[in-house]
């Protein structure tokens, strides 16, 4: 894209702001309410009903943790970025997107009320094991590392890709030494950048100029810095980068990278995990689990069942 649109293309770009949350999402406190309300009225975001027939799963609600049914609440942190993972309404307050349709769909397949607080992806995990919040959401990436310390109920596949502007030399990224003398831009947290770090010391190994890494909590940001020429390539989500793409001028996604599984994250050894899994299976089989990813247009990224802390897709 000629330079002397890039005004248009930034503004562009902030209301196509890429859904980071895979691996890592954009700070919601970064985006104003009514900018973020304006983004989801231009994107026409989804909003057709697909949670509210879903029915109690007496099976699964009896896995709970006598306590939880009792009490039946439960306080989930959902990272807000961009969709199809997670963004705002036109209100800039009601959170729409994969994430959020799958965590009331399984809510309701449990009997449970969620009390949804908007947070940090980088702030998540740690406020999980402090016993903060029950559970979270933000396209979390399944890794053999986070596994340590935090366990996982899968219920999407995704993973990590890559975007360049339509000038760009590259045309597939299969091994990132194709990245020396570049600038990628990600966000700070994520699986993006771990990825990034532990391999950029492949290209001086080989005698060539490292890439540089450049973060952002914003994901409209990240966007505006590729199409300024500030970035040579994004690294972020499949989805999110696809999403994103068909939104704006100037840009396109260049290729899978590394699939994922994506879960809801728990403290370790949560007793919720059994029931969690069970809902989502359930849904899965009553159908409610294709509608979700029908709306969202991440048909692709359907799991063949849930599965409680697999293993890292290597």
């Amino acid at each position: 894209m000629p330079r002397t649109r890039h005004t248009a293309a930034v503004a562009l770009i902030t209301v196509a702001a890429l859904a980071l949350t895979a691996c890592g999402s954009g700070d919601p406190a970064a985006a104003p309410a009514g900018a973020a309300g304006t983004a989801a009225a231009k994107e026409k975001i989804p909003t057709q009903d697909v949670v509210s027939s879903v029915r109690k799963n007496q099976a699964a609600a009896a896995l709970l943790p006598a306590g939880v049914r009792a009490s039946g609440t439960l306080t989930i942190a959902s990272s807000v970025g961009s969709p199809p993972g997670a963004t705002y309404l036109p209100d800039g307050k009601t959170v729409a997107g994969t994430d959020i349709d799958i965590a009331d769909a399984a809510a309701r397949a449990l009997g449970l009320r969620l009390k949804r607080e908007t947070a940090a992806f980088e702030a998540i995990l740690p406020a999980l094991d402090s016993g903060k919040y029950n559970l979270g959401t933000g396209n979390f990436g399944v890794t053999d590392e986070r596994r340590r310390t935090i366990d996982f109920v899968t219920y999407l596949n995704d993973g990590q890709g890559f975007a360049v502007r339509d000038d760009s030399k590259l045309t597939k990224v299969t091994d990132l030494t194709q990245l020396c003398g570049l600038t990628v831009g990600t966000t700070a947290g994520t699986t993006f950048e771990v990825t990034l770090e532990e391999n950029r010391h492949r290209c001086a190994d080989g005698g060539k100029k490292p890439y540089d890494v450049k973060t952002y909590s914003d994901p409209g940001a990240i966007w505006a810095s590729l199409q300024q020429g500030r970035s040579d390539v994004v690294m972020s989500t499949i989805n999110g980068l696809r999403y994103a793409v068909g939104r704006q001028e100037g840009v396109r996604f260049l290729n899978e990278f590394k699939r994922l599984d994506v879960g809801f994250a728990f403290k370790k050894g949560t007793p919720l995990a059994p029931a969690f899994q069970a809902a989502v299976n359930g849904l899965k089989a009553d159908g409610t689990y294709d509608r979700i990813l029908k709306k969202w247009g991440i048909g692709a990224s359907a799991i063949e069942t849930s599965q409680i802390s697999p293993p890292e897709i290597k």
